[in-house]
């Protein structure tokens, strides 16, 4: 009977993304003598995580993960970004055809329950440290999100993100409190959303930026239409930024949403807008390591004032 073990990390760190882990041991797992030294991530040195997770990426027969940003978590609030990173690793594991007839949660919350796997997940607290499948899905995403932002520390240095990975150190903080938030903040934790005003219903009132959003979000939805499997929406760094990130068969596609009333926004995507995007996917790929494996493609789309999609199409290929 296969298990695929799912259990997040990055819930408590001030910035930075929350990521989820899902895995599929080898049905010989008791036979290996690496699933037996699995164990929650946090029970395990910097270094043997990193063993561990460079073992499991050749060995298991599936791992996905699910990636939400600073600023989805920001507009969805920690529930509703938990359930969307857990159906982003979930779909992930499924693109790569590996059965499995149990899912065991970390935790106390089904964060699938709304859809038709929900009533084959088990949820179980301390699951980490319990079930190798759900020890391996932390030890995974733990390591990709570590590398993801020793690797932005560079693009946002001075916060200490290659030590402290996002958490309210008192290096953070003191951070913080010098140089104000970074694109990786989460602007609805503390202290962060006391010093930007934060709310829920802010970007309501931004109507530009309210747009902006309605419109990713149809796109999001008209990819997922055409077999997409959407694994991020507002990737951002200092210096560039992704509308929607998809992949589908062995293409990953970075897609720049345009949205206009008389949805004519992809006349303002000129030389100069492709150099910046070229760039954006670069960076992206250099974070993520675990979608080397696809071909990566730009793409743009066209969103009218009612939110629909009036094209979407490929621009060129890039070399990986």
């Amino acid at each position: 009977m296969a298990i695929l073990g799912i259990d997040e990390v990055g819930r408590g760190p001030l910035a930075g993304p929350l990521v989820m882990g899902a895995v599929i041991l080898p049905e010989d797992k008791e036979k290996l003598e690496w699933v037996g030294a699995l164990k929650d991530s946090k029970k395990l040195s910097a270094k043997r995580r990193e063993e561990l997770s460079s073992v499991i990426w050749a060995e298991a027969p599936a791992v996905g993960l699910g990636w939400v940003s600073a600023v989805e978590l920001d507009n969805l609030g920690m529930t509703e970004a938990l359930t969307l990173a857990c159906q982003r690793a979930v779909k992930s594991v499924k693109r790569l055809h590996v059965s499995f007839s149990q899912i065991i949660i970390d935790g106390n919350t089904n964060f699938l329950e709304l859809l038709s796997l929900g009533k084959y997940v088990t949820t179980l607290v301390k699951a980490d440290n319990l079930i190798k499948e759900v020890s391996a899905a932390s030890i995974v995403a733990k390591c990709a999100r570590d590398e993801y932002m020793i690797k932005m520390a560079e693009e946002c240095p001075g916060y200490g993100f290659e030590r402290n990975m996002g958490y309210g150190t008192a290096e953070h903080l003191a951070a913080l409190r010098e140089r104000g938030l970074s694109v990786l903040h989460r602007k609805s934790f503390e202290p962060c959303k006391s010093m930007v005003g934060f709310s829920q219903e802010e970007p309501a009132r931004k109507n530009t930026t309210l747009t902006g959003k309605r419109g990713e979000m149809a796109v999001s939805k008209y990819l997922e239409a055409q077999g997409h499997t959407v694994i991020m929406r507002n990737f951002k760094t200092k210096f560039c930024e992704i509308d929607v990130v998809s992949v589908c068969g062995d293409k990953i596609y970075f897609t720049e949403v345009k949205t206009r009333k008389d949805g004519s926004g992809v006349y303002a995507v000129d030389a100069n807008k492709l150099q910046r995007m070229r760039f954006a996917v670069e960076v992206f790929l250099k974070c993520r390591k675990d979608l080397r494996y696809y071909d990566p493609l730009m793409a743009v789309a066209s969103v009218n004032g009612d939110f629909e999609v009036l094209d979407w199409f490929t621009l060129d290929a890039l070399d990986k």
